[in-house]
């Protein structure tokens, strides 16, 4: 298996289908992938793919962005990164933001980290739980209540069956932690791990993302990192594949 490809095809398919029940637009033909308006996060209005003129793409993109009035990211993998497209991209007023590196494990070659003790994993399988998830990734992930408010709010339209598991992890019977598992063929890819601020430090983390995994009867296991979390994912046996580069637009740059 194409591990890169992987890492990029999971991603993209997450990004496309959350975006696709958050509304907006969504482009997919034989060069160019995006979901753009569904979402007030930058992250998510996302541009997975990109072939052809590329300095077209750019510009529609750009200007779906700001039909919108929303911030958006190209996600630029190695399938289609190149000199060209970070030039049109500069020029089009996207700024870059980072890379998130690619990881991938074998599931067989996983490995089990310290256990915590009082630690327990339940599947979110109703609203109910969702509430419960939604209120704990509001606590310490990415732009806080907000976005979790947002992606609680696609998960309820998306469902709770297969490709989507996601899980409420307690300590002592008190939430601590979130994880998405989303499957798509082969893989299982690894999205919106975290662990509440007083309770970080703990191996709480490490021990979520490996008792969902053993849940899963996928060969492969996927992910993009952020810098905090690359040690943690290599600790249980993920290695590098590759990068993802994020160009990020706001609403009003470069009009």
């Amino acid at each position: 298996m194409d591990l890169a490809q992987a890492i990029e095809n999971n991603t993209a398919e997450l990004l496309m289908a959350m975006g696709t029940a958050g509304g907006g637009s969504q482009r997919d033909d034989a060069s160019t992938r995006w979901t753009i308006g569904g979402s007030p996060l930058d992250y998510h209005n996302a541009v997975v793919a990109a072939g052809g003129d590329l300095e077209q793409v750019v510009a529609e993109s750009a200007a779906e962005l700001r039909r919108y009035g929303v911030p958006g990211t190209w996600h630029v993998g190695p399938s289609f990164r190149s000199a060209e497209l970070t030039g049109h991209l500069i020029a089009a007023g996207f700024a870059p933001d980072g890379s998130e590196p690619g990881m991938a494990v074998r599931l067989d070659d996983l490995r089990a980290p310290t256990a915590v003790p009082g630690l327990e994993l339940e599947r979110v399988t109703d609203d109910a739980g969702l509430a419960v998830w939604e209120q704990t990734l509001g606590r310490g992930f990415g732009e806080g209540e907000k976005e979790a408010r947002w992606v609680a709010s696609v998960y309820r339209t998306l469902g709770y069956a297969d490709p989507w598991r996601h899980y409420v992890a307690t300590r002592n019977g008190s939430p601590v932690g979130t994880i998405t598992v989303y499957l798509t063929a082969s893989v299982a890819g690894v999205y919106f791990v975290m662990t509440v601020p007083e309770a970080r430090r703990q191996g709480i983390g490490a021990a979520l993302t490996h008792q969902a995994l053993t849940q899963s009867d996928t060969q492969y296991a996927v992910l993009t990192s952020s810098a905090a979390g690359r040690s943690v994912y290599a600790a249980l046996g993920f290695q590098t594949h590759c990068t993802i580069d994020l160009y990020t637009l706001s609403p009003q740059a470069g009009a």
